[in-house]
């Protein structure tokens, strides 16, 4: 079998313009891998779950006894100190969870000391 001497430049070709395609895409074109995308989406989604929970922890120190105090207490406390607190605290446990997020807790201090 006989191949057409353009077939070899046209492959070339081909080839070149497949590889600038991916460069292009993955560089600037806001290409991902799927790997990527699944740690974008997780991220997104506990962002999401932390922004949905912070106002029931905020309500449960509002609702909790001393919150005056407890709020003086965490006003003064370092900044890298606050989530700590609030974890320790109870506040950021969710009604049937066993475990806190570290995340919840430092939102939550946020929205304590901020006044939001």
């Amino acid at each position: 079998m006989k191949i057409p001497t353009e077939t070899k430049p046209a492959l070339f070709g081909a080839v070149a313009g497949a590889a600038l395609a991916a460069i292009i895409g993955f560089s600037w074109g806001g290409w991902v891998t799927g790997s990527t995308a699944d740690q974008m989406a997780e991220t997104r989604a506990d962002r999401a779950v932390v922004m949905a929970l912070t106002p029931i922890c905020v309500a449960n120190f509002n609702n909790g006894t001393d919150a005056a105090t407890h709020l003086a207490a965490l006003k003064e406390a370092k900044s890298w100190e606050q989530g700590n607190l609030v974890k320790d605290g109870g506040w950021a446990t969710m009604p049937g969870g066993a475990t806190v997020s570290t995340d919840l807790a430092r939102a939550c201090a946020t929205a304590l000391t901020e006044g939001t």
